[in-house]
């Protein structure tokens, strides 16, 4: 698989507005923003569930691979507790950023799952309550992932296990990595995800995947997962999906009126089954926290469903959560900063 670079509680629906109710939104969150030192105050603790770590290992073989980047090469625990520390978050979630394990073949991939997390748990130990993980596992193969994700949340703790939205040609509700979803689904476990290049769709339109298909890969997924019925297989599984869903906004009207007129594949979903699953995910704040996206986002799900994400190092955890501020009200940050995340990880709350 090819890899341009590295760049980069209710689960009721709400109606879709039109422009001038989107418009009167973004108006209304505005007027309700509050300052930065008002979440100083704040007896939630400020979880950032889009945080990433670098282990070592696993940089010298994108390095080998010649898959690497500043900003992984750059990254050590010091800095990521500084940009912490400068924006007031207690604890990050950590997780690898793309391409997790996906360019390696089964046992070298299961071999670096397994030395990747263990890294991030000795930090976790090393600096006890600043940190949590989203374990990578050794997707797309199936037997080796289910062994991980028995040693990651057994014997690891984790908070979740990490997913990137696609392997090869396969989204995450295909067949094929059903026995995946179904352990994860009995443990009621927390499922997040990142973006990447998907296999058909790199270097499209002479635009790197940061700008168009790291958004429209979460978007496929989440589809996928929808319009498959794999999500309403699997209720019990927490997932939290990157950078607001990526376009997961623009396309809810096909999702939930258009598609279901087109074939019979998809005639016995409504808008209502389709916005009730839509609902009940999570959707991170990462790389948009702006009016636009936010007040997209606000429409489609219920603040409960909103949790903080800074996309460190690639963004700053200080300018993500200011921006946020000027979108939200106190009561509605204090959700969005921590107290989503801690209702989901358990070892949070």
């Amino acid at each position: 698989m090819q890899h341009s670079g590295f760049f980069g509680g209710c689960s009721c629906h709400r109606p879709l507005l039109g422009r001038r109710g989107f418009l009167g939104a973004a108006s209304a969150l505005a007027a309700t923003a509050v300052a930065g030192p008002a979440m100083a105050q704040s007896k939630v603790r400020r979880i950032d569930t889009h945080h990433h770590v670098m282990p070592p290992i696993w940089v010298e073989a994108l390095k080998k691979a010649n898959m690497s980047a500043p900003p992984i090469n750059n990254w050590t625990p010091e800095h990521t507790l500084a940009d912490m520390d400068s924006a007031g978050t207690q604890t990050a979630i950590l997780s690898v950023t793309q391409p997790a394990v996906t360019f390696l073949p089964a046992a070298e991939a299961a071999a670096m799952a397994r030395a990747s997390n263990e890294y991030t748990k000795a930090l976790t130990e090393k600096y006890p309550g600043r940190f949590g993980m989203f374990a990578v596992v050794p997707m797309p193969y199936v037997d080796e992932t289910l062994k991980e994700i028995a040693y990651a949340l057994d014997v690891l703790k984790a908070d979740g296990i990490g997913f990137m939205t696609s392997f090869g040609n396969k989204w995450l509700g295909h067949p094929d990595f059903m026995p995946v979803m179904e352990e994860l689904n009995r443990r009621k476990a927390v499922v997040y995800t990142h973006p990447l290049d998907a296999a058909c769709c790199v270097n499209l339109a002479s635009l790197p995947g940061v700008a168009i298909e790291y958004g429209t890969d979460t978007t496929r997924t989440i589809g996928n997962l929808v319009m498959t019925g794999a999500a309403a297989k699997l209720p019990d599984i927490k997932f939290i999906f990157s950078h607001a869903g990526g376009s997961i906004t623009s396309f809810i009207e096909r999702f939930t009126t258009q598609l279901p007129k087109y074939g019979p594949a998809w005639k016995d979903f409504t808008y209502d089954s389709v916005m009730a699953q839509i609902g009940r995910f999570y959707y991170d704040t990462a790389q948009t926290a702006n009016p636009v996206t936010m007040g997209a986002l606000r429409n489609m799900v219920a603040p409960s469903q909103i949790v903080f994400g800074s996309d460190y190092p690639y963004r700053t955890s200080p300018d993500q959560f200011a921006n946020l501020q000027k979108l939200f009200d106190a009561p509605t940050m204090e959700m969005i900063g921590g107290g989503n995340a801690q209702k989901i990880l358990q070892h949070w709350a």
